[in-house]
C-alpha cells in the first residue's frame, strides 16, 4: 500500500508528524507492506534561493506580523511539542531557507530508494543541527551520509533535473485541496492533515489497508472449473 505525504523540509509540524506517523506504523501488523512516497510542498516558495542567513524569529515576525515575545512563545511551544516525540529542535540556530533544491534532491534520492532516509537527514539538519539546506555544498554532504555519490549529487544540483516532479507535486497538492502540511493520503482512500496523534494514523492504516491473502482460497474460474 502506498502512503503519499506532502511535506516541506522547513515545516516543524512535518517533522513532528513524521515521528507520530512512524510510531503508528511500528504498531501496524503489515508495516512491511507499506511504501512511503514523499511529495514536495513549499510553505514559502518566494523566499530567496540564496539564503540571507535569516533567523527564525525575525523571519516570522515579518512574515506573520507577530511581536517578538509572541514569536518566541510560539517557537517555545513548538519546541515542547517536538520534545514529546523525542526531537530536540533548536530554532535559535535554524537558518530560514528556500527548500526547492532539497525537494529536487529528494526526488533524485527516490531513484536510489533513499528518499525516506534523506528526508530524515534533511529535517534533522534544519531543525536540530542548524544547517542551511539551501546551500548546495551542504546538500552534497547530507546526500553522502545516506549513501549517495557526492560527484553525482554535484552534477545533479547543477542541472534542472527533477524540477518537473517538484512542480507536479505542488500542483497536485493544490488540485486535491491541500491547504497546509503535513498532508497524508492513505492508499488514495483516506486523507489526514496535520501532525495528528499516532492513534489517528494507526486507524487510517487499518481502514485503508487491504489484507494480503496468505493461502489460496476456494474459487471457480469463468468456465465453472472449481
Amino acid at each position: 500500500m502506498e502512503i503519499e505525504i506532502w511535506s516541506d523540509v522547513l515545516c516543524p509540524f512535518c517533522y513532528i508528524g513524521k515521528r507520530k506517523f512512524e510510531k503508528a506504523l511500528e504498531q501496524f501488523e503489515y508495516k512491511n507492506d507499506i511504501k512511503i512516497i514523499w511529495k514536495s510542498f513549499q510553505l514559502d516558495p518566494d523566499y530567496p534561493k540564496t539564503s540571507p542567513k535569516e533567523e527564525y524569529t525575525s523571519y516570522l515576525e515579518k512574515r506573520k506580523g507577530w511581536s517578538k515575545p509572541q514569536t518566541q512563545q510560539i517557537l517555545d511551544n513548538v519546541t515542547q511539542m517536538a520534545k514529546s516525540v523525542n526531537l530536540d529542535f533548536h530554532f535559535e540556530n535554524a537558518i530560514v531557507a528556500n527548500s526547492y533544491e532539497a525537494h529536487r534532491l529528494l526526488h533524485f534520492a527516490k531513484q536510489q530508494n533513499l528518499q525516506n532516509t534523506l528526508k530524515e537527514v534533511l529535517l534533522e539538519a534544519h531543525f536540530v543541527k542548524g544547517l542551511d539546506i539551501a546551500d548546495k555544498s551542504i546538500l552534497v554532504e547530507l546526500g553522502k551520509t545516506v549513501g549517495m555519490n557526492d560527484i553525482n549529487i554535484q552534477k545533479f544540483l547543477n542541472t534542472n533535473e527533477q524540477s518537473e516532479y517538484v512542480e507536479k507535486d505542488i500542483y497536485e497538492a493544490f488540485q486535491i485541496g491541500v491547504k497546509g502540511v503535513p498532508f497524508f493520503v492513505f492508499n488514495k482512500k483516506f486523507a489526514i492533515s496535520g501532525a495528528q496523534d499516532s492513534s489517528i494514523f494507526l486507524q487510517a492504516l487499518q481502514q485503508s489497508f487491504v489484507k494480503p491473502i496468505d493461502q489460496p482460497v476456494n474459487s471457480c474460474d469463468i468456465d465453472g472449473n472449481c
